[in-house]
């Protein structure tokens, strides 16, 4: 199984990017996917989820500034960042949650990580 994250980079504060998040390989389902973020010196942690069914959630810091979309047929999820902060600076990993086989309990997939830089 490999997840390919793509679409970081380097952005002026109240701009935009978008990150998508392709797995692929055998996969028998996926549940949720979504995006954290690790800033340096800081723990990991969760911006946005999605579900099989499109029920979201959000950090606080993020709300009403990105959204997390998917597709399923696709395996992919997206993260559309914007009016992007300076303290939105982080290397983002997209995870999955996956079987690879039926009646196999779920399990969190990390793809690699790609770096998003907001200046001020």
């Amino acid at each position: 199984v490999q997840l390919q994250a793509s679409g970081g980079g380097l952005v002026q504060a109240g701009g935009s990017l978008k990150l998508s998040c392709a797995a692929s390989g055998s996969i028998f389902s996926i549940s949720s996917m979504g995006w954290y973020r690790q800033a340096p010196g800081k723990q990991r942690e969760l911006v946005a989820a999605i579900s099989t069914g499109g029920s979201t959630n959000y950090a606080d810091p993020v709300m009403g500034r990105f959204t997390i979309s998917r597709d399923n047929a696709e395996n992919t999820v997206w993260l559309q960042m914007s009016s992007l902060k300076p303290e939105d600076t982080a290397v983002y990993y997209c995870n999955v949650v996956m079987s690879k086989r039926r009646y196999e309990a779920g399990a969190g997939y990390w793809g690699e990580g790609t770096q998003v830089t907001v200046s001020s």
